[in-house]
């Protein structure tokens, strides 16, 4: 698989790809056009999640800050860090690479 191509950029939902999955990671290709978080609504997940945007824009709002992300930029959302998708770019296509991965055990 390509990241940048096999992807519909005028479908009216995001694609997710899935590109690898273990008992302890699981990676995704998104690809966003012009999708956003519904009003209210939070991601709020029991997994750490890495993301870059390797393609066009994107914003995301956490609990702590909001970000705008642009090709090459990347963040870091722990578990349990409410977030949400504030802004993706039509054209061209937002294509994000998601890495998610179990957190670490608080002791």
């Amino acid at each position: 698989m390509n990241l940048f191509e096999e992807y519909l950029s005028s479908a009216p939902e995001e694609q997710t790809d899935p590109l690898l999955q273990t008992a302890a990671v699981r990676i995704e290709r998104i690809v966003s056009t012009g999708q956003v978080s519904p009003p209210g609504f939070w991601y709020d997940q029991a997994e750490d999640e890495w993301v870059t945007v390797l393609q066009g824009e994107a914003g995301l709002e956490t609990e702590r800050e909001i970000l705008r992300l642009k090709k090459g930029d990347c963040a870091f959302l722990p578990a349990g860090l409410r977030h949400r998708v504030t802004y993706t770019s039509r054209e061209p296509a937002c294509i994000w690479l998601c890495v998610f991965s179990k957190a670490e055990e608080k002791s």
